[in-house]
């Protein structure tokens, strides 16, 4: 892991197309933060790491979903295409 010191307004670059610059650094109840402003292009997907396990987390369960579970999932899909549409 690469370790850096940054200052308010400061930047890094990463690989020529993608500048993280720190915004603030601050104190809430005792303890430091850092808000981070980061300029990349679309093709990256940028996620806080909590919200990057959540997703990893459920694109695991899902691919452990068993022709039992897909049956029914469109036989719900199937129920509810077949409601009129005020339901």
């Amino acid at each position: 892991m690469l370790v850096l010191t940054r200052r308010s307004g400061e930047s890094i670059v990463i690989d020529d197309d993608i500048k993280v610059t720190v915004i603030s650094v601050s104190a809430r109840s005792g303890k430091p933060y850092v808000t981070l402003g980061i300029d990349a292009p679309l093709k990256y997907k940028i996620f806080r790491e909590e919200i990057y396990e959540e997703i990893r987390r459920e694109n695991l369960a899902a691919s452990r979903a068993t022709p039992k579970d897909l049956d029914a999932l469109y036989r719900a899909w199937a129920k509810e295409k077949s409601l009129p549409p005020d339901q």
